[in-house]
């Protein structure tokens, strides 16, 4: 394969070309996708990460082995139950595929931030949350990939535990704030130098909860 840096070049094929072998020649290579696929039909692989001590590759247990030219993937709570599915995108033509969690359902928490004296939503926020005395940290980033970008919101999954003990955000500005015993299984959005949650219920405004807050400086 030659890829000439003038786009407005041809080149010829320096040879015979082989049909057997499924050879072709585009004289334009800058216009090579509009006429072939490249795709090498790889499949795709999917690892489950074993508590953070090892990765389990189980793409063919899972059906997730799509041998589609996938490029695009987003993980979303797309059917709001608390549990991250994905949707593949894939070139050429292929179809949306979408795999749904089939993993037995555990307790969450998903966090939006609302930045006041940092940026609006609070990116680049480091957070803590412990749970039974183990530590989760997560930073506030919408992930991007090749034509893809994860939701601005942070998903904790907490196994068989209903509630984090002590949040703590460490937000762009300097600011930390913390705040105590924050039951699972819910959705919550935290502003910028406020001492209140407010919970995220589908379909109505948000319903403030008290909740104790420490600011450090």
């Amino acid at each position: 394969m030659s890829q000439p840096f003038d786009r407005s070049c041809t080149a010829e094929a320096p040879g015979e070309l082989d049909n057997d072998l499924e050879e072709f020649w585009v004289e334009d290579p800058w216009k090579i996708n509009l006429s072939n696929n490249l795709s090498s039909y790889e499949r795709n692989r999917f690892f489950l990460n074993g508590r953070g001590k090892e990765f389990y590759e189980i793409s063919y247990l899972t059906g997730a082995d799509s041998d589609g030219d996938g490029r695009a993937v987003v993980a979303a709570d797309f059917k709001n139950n608390g549990q991250l599915d994905l949707v593949i995108r894939q070139v050429g033509g292929g179809p949306l595929l979408i795999y749904e969690n089939g993993f037995e359902k555990g307790h969450y928490l998903k966090l939006s931030l609302n930045g006041v004296k940092s940026n609006r939503q609070g990116i680049g926020s480091r957070i803590t949350a412990t749970v039974d005395g183990n530590r989760i940290v997560r930073e506030m980033y919408p992930v991007n990939s090749f034509r893809s970008q994860m939701p601005n919101l942070i998903h904790l999954g907490l196994d068989g535990y209903d509630k984090v003990d002590e949040l703590e955000i460490k937000w762009p500005s300097g600011d930390i704030e913390s705040f105590r015993n924050i039951s699972a299984d819910q959705h919550i959005v935290i502003q910028e130098g406020r001492s209140e949650i407010q919970i995220v219920v589908p379909g109505n405004p948000f319903l403030p909860a008290i909740s104790s807050s420490q600011k450090t400086p």
